[in-house]
């Protein structure tokens, strides 16, 4: 598969396309999720080749992608994408992301309001999630733990071992992007919610732990022009393979709202 690889933003990131009907007046921008690549979306965007091409990207971190050169935040990761934007021909957008993608996009949008025509967002992050006092307990002693554990032990097998116990999967795994993880599940971006005036399509699995549709609930309410949308049977992450007809189904419905606008 061909790779662009893009330099925008004090970043380089791989964009990955798919060509889709010359006729459509739409273009799919894919963000994918932390810890995933554009293979995560690649079955998809084919799905919908007739109501536009796609450009899939592999975050910086991700994929083929390098690591930052700093800490970003999702608003290091939106600014990015909108100054490989503005070296592309003009073109109606619809931003396709999920979870993680999903923080990106509403940055993009609040940010860079002419970037993109429309969001469509999967199983999206970026509110601070509501926990029951025993969850908010039991996180808290896990934090305390691991702090403590922190302390007394040396950089080396034995704090890895420590992260892996008491750390979260995502953290565990991140590596290098720790410090970038730390920073973006520490965001709250209600406030950049408001700010976003494009449409915005919201999709959920009732079975989400992750990020409930309780939060597609609160996105909504804080986005002037959202809807939302919640698929039953299906979780954080197989919502875009079980359920990918569904969520196709959407966003072509989704894609003809915004080419009649």
């Amino acid at each position: 598969m061909h790779v662009t690889r893009v330099n925008a933003g004090n970043g380089e990131f791989a964009v990955y396309p798919v060509e889709g009907n010359p006729a459509a007046t739409i273009q799919f921008v894919w963000g994918h999720g932390w810890g995933h690549s554009h293979a995560q979306f690649l079955p998809l965007a084919r799905s919908v080749v007739q109501s536009g091409p796609s450009l899939l990207l592999d975050f910086p971190g991700f994929g083929a992608s390098p690591v930052p050169p700093e800490s970003w935040g999702t608003a290091d990761y939106a600014d990015a994408v909108a100054a490989w934007f503005a070296t592309l021909p003009p073109a109606r957008r619809i931003w396709v992301g999920h979870s993680f993608g999903c923080r990106v996009g509403l940055q993009l949008a609040a940010r860079h309001p002419a970037a993109v025509d429309g969001l469509f967002l999967v199983s999206g992050a970026g509110l601070r999630p509501h926990r029951s006092p025993g969850k908010r307990l039991r996180l808290a002693a896990r934090r305390w733990a691991f702090k403590a554990g922190r302390a007394l032990l040396p950089e080396g097998p034995a704090r890895e071992s420590l992260r892996q116990r008491l750390g979260s999967a995502d953290y565990a795994r991140a590596g290098a992007m720790r410090p970038i993880l730390v920073r973006v599940v520490g965001e709250d971006l209600s406030e950049v919610a408001k700010q976003v005036s494009c449409p915005v399509a919201l999709v959920y699995g009732d079975r989400d732990r992750d990020t409930p549709p309780e939060m597609g609930e609160r996105l909504r309410a804080l986005c002037p022009r959202a809807t939302l949308s919640v698929l039953r049977g299906f979780d954080h992450h197989d919502i875009l393979t079980e359920g990918q007809h569904q969520v196709v189904h959407r966003l072509t419905e989704f894609t003809r709202e915004i080419a009649r606008a």
